[in-house]
């Protein structure tokens, strides 16, 4: 007979299974690590994913962002370690930044892979990705989706730069990633590795000449305003963004709130990669107004620059993976099939 002990315990079932219950356990507010703040593109894909999941949740999952990697005191390459470590919840990452834990990401770095937006896609979006997104996720942290940095182009305050030579004994300000010097000592240049927060005053002083970065971080950032006024689009790497969760924490969360974090992630990513490519033109036409000399490589002279670099793929395809370094020229390859 069904009696009134029996119905308590039907129902304490019930609100154990709830995912109300389960939010009961959730923290009232979870951190979110990024390097830039909203102004850039990267701090808008952050703040998008941390709205859907609000409205999503109808705040029971409540996210706060902090940039300028300010969780890390500044240090970006230590947050996917942090993240790991549990000491960030959730993070809209770099693959540079990440790369020196998980040396698989130094394929985006490696030089003139990309030639285009289609060529990220075809990485991202097919088999590199998937096998990309597990290589992250043996190291601690799930990954749910892609968002983009954009390509890293060149400018210096000395003169255009169109061949290889023109880089020769240029002081470069570079992130902080063997592989980035690997590819400007290649090209005779000289590398130099410093935060961000360094940079801007190095470029000030001229302790360094040049640098590389996005065009959305050169327009925002007022790049021009520390001596940089030569800017060449060479399009030689591009920084994927992943958003992400520490798997420790990620274990906390329910099936269906696993589910709406990363439909929320992937959701938000597209969003923002959609945008921050319908804004370049404009970029671009902001940066020369202010009277930045742009320029443009003929196909001639960005092969130049593609055969100059290869010693940096015998050297880094190894470290990176030689199969997976092979499958992701492949999917460029083949991107306009």
């Amino acid at each position: 007979m069904f009696n009134k002990r029996m119905l308590l315990t039907a129902v304490s079932a019930l609100l154990l299974a709830s995912p109300l219950t389960q939010a009961a356990d959730y923290k009232a507010e979870y951190t979110v690590s990024t390097v830039l703040p909203s102004a850039f593109p990267w701090g808008q894909a952050a703040d998008k994913w941390v709205e859907l999941v609000r409205e999503r949740s109808e705040g029971r999952i409540n996210m706060k962002v902090y940039s300028n990697a300010q969780l890390v005191s500044g240090d970006q390459t230590k947050e996917f370690s942090a993240m790991r470590s549990g000491l960030i919840d959730m993070a809209v990452g770099s693959t540079i930044n990440w790369s020196p834990q998980v040396a698989e990401l130094n394929l985006f770095s490696l030089p003139f892979l990309m030639p285009d937006a289609k060529a990220i896609d075809a990485i991202t979006q097919g088999d590199t990705g998937t096998a990309l997104f597990a290589a992250i996720e043996k190291r601690g942290v799930t990954p749910l989706g892609w968002g983009e940095n954009g390509f890293r182009e060149l400018s210096n305050s000395k003169h255009p730069i169109q061949a290889p030579a023109d880089l020769s004994g240029l002081k470069i300000r570079v992130v902080g990633s063997p592989l980035f010097l690997d590819t400007f000592n290649t090209l005779g240049a000289n590398p130099t590795q410093m935060s961000w927060a360094d940079a801007k005053p190095a470029l000030t002083t001229g302790a360094v000449d040049g640098q590389e970065n996005p065009l959305s971080v050169f327009d925002v950032a007022r790049i021009d305003q520390v001596g940089q006024t030569h800017l060449t689009q060479w399009h030689y790497m591009a920084d994927p963004l992943i958003f992400a969760v520490s798997t420790r924490l990620w274990r906390s969360f329910s099936t269906e709130d696993q589910a709406l974090l990363k439909q929320a992630a992937i959701d938000a990513g597209r969003w923002e990669i959609e945008k921050s490519r319908a804004e370049l033109a404009d970029t671009l036409a902001r940066i020369k107004e202010r009277g930045v000399n742009v320029i443009d490589l003929t196909p001639e002279q960005h092969a130049a620059f593609v055969a100059a670099t290869q010693p940096v793929y015998e050297k880094w395809a190894p470290k990176i993976g030689t199969e997976l370094v092979q499958q992701a020229q492949q999917a460029v390859a083949a991107r306009n099939n």
